[in-house]
């Protein structure tokens, strides 16, 4: 986690994820990228307000205003040890921060975020909804304040083998990063129930097959996943919820839904996420 890339619109939550990438970024001797996107509203083409010169004039004058509320959060929030950069960029939020991330190679992606409910969640979602279902890192969620240290990551699974190496390996290195205790937890809904002698021989070969260390196998009842993994991690005082992603998109997005979206906008805990990769393309 040497570039942790802040997108900051300067609400409570992105400030919270600002100051906890501060501390990730003093143990990972890292930098922390501060990024505001700014939309343009949309004006008129005419004779008496050319858009050429009014988008101009209006540039500078949001630009300079942004790097102003930068230098009173780094101000606020110094640390010595940390490198900041600040950038402004103009565009649609979700799609100018993954051409950001690919310019600059960031690591992970650290946001804020209220979550979401209702008409919003299905039929508009958030910035970081879409950020955390299509980026090519790991984005982390961070709602809430939090001081750490990360020393319990949940991480749910369904147990299957194929696709699972490249989220194993970045769920491992999170795990030695922060030198947590990881739990890995199957839950058990009337949809998907098995008994737990099978489920346990299943979650010791899975833990076997890929080598974890420095971890507990746990079975947790609840008739829906979403809410199961969020009390199970309540149950734990757990710090962090690490979870893998298909990334669906479109329709199939709007039918399906994602399990680690879901959770993303209803946990309270930090929220690690990866869009797991076919392990045929790699």
């Amino acid at each position: 986690m040497k570039r942790i890339l802040i997108p900051c619109d300067f609400s409570a939550p992105a400030i919270n994820a600002y100051r906890f990438a501060l501390d990730v970024a003093v143990l990972s001797k890292g930098t922390v990228y501060l990024l505001n996107v700014i939309e343009l509203p949309a004006v008129p083409n005419t004779v008496f307000t050319p858009v050429r010169s009014l988008g101009a004039a209006l540039r500078r004058e949001m630009r300079a205003k942004t790097y102003e509320k930068f230098d009173k959060i780094s101000t606020r929030y110094k640390n010595e040890n940390v490198r900041v950069v600040s950038n402004v960029e103009f565009g649609i939020p979700s799609k100018t921060i993954l051409n950001y991330v690919k310019k600059h190679s960031i690591d992970i992606v650290m946001m804020g975020s209220h979550g979401a409910s209702g008409f919003k969640e299905y039929f508009v979602g958030s910035n970081t909804e879409k950020i955390v279902r299509i980026s090519t890192v790991p984005v982390m969620v961070v709602k809430d304040f939090y001081m750490g240290p990360v020393k319990n990551i949940v991480f749910p699974n369904a147990l299957g083998t194929e696709n699972q190496k490249d989220l194993i390996q970045k769920v491992k290195a999170l795990q030695t990063f922060f030198k947590a205790h990881l739990h890995l937890v199957w839950i058990n809904t009337p949809a998907n129930f098995t008994p737990d002698t099978f489920t346990l021989k299943r979650l010791n070969t899975f833990a076997k097959q890929f080598a974890l260390r420095d971890f507990t196998i746990n079975i947790f009842n609840h008739l829906s996943e979403e809410v199961g993994i969020i009390q199970f991690a309540n149950t734990i005082n757990a710090d962090l919820i690490a979870m893998g992603t298909h990334g669906r998109k479109g329709l199939s997005h709007m039918l399906l839904g994602s399990m680690t979206e879901d959770v993303t906008n209803h946990g309270k805990s930090l929220i690690w996420t990866c869009v797991i990769k076919n392990d045929k393309n790699e």
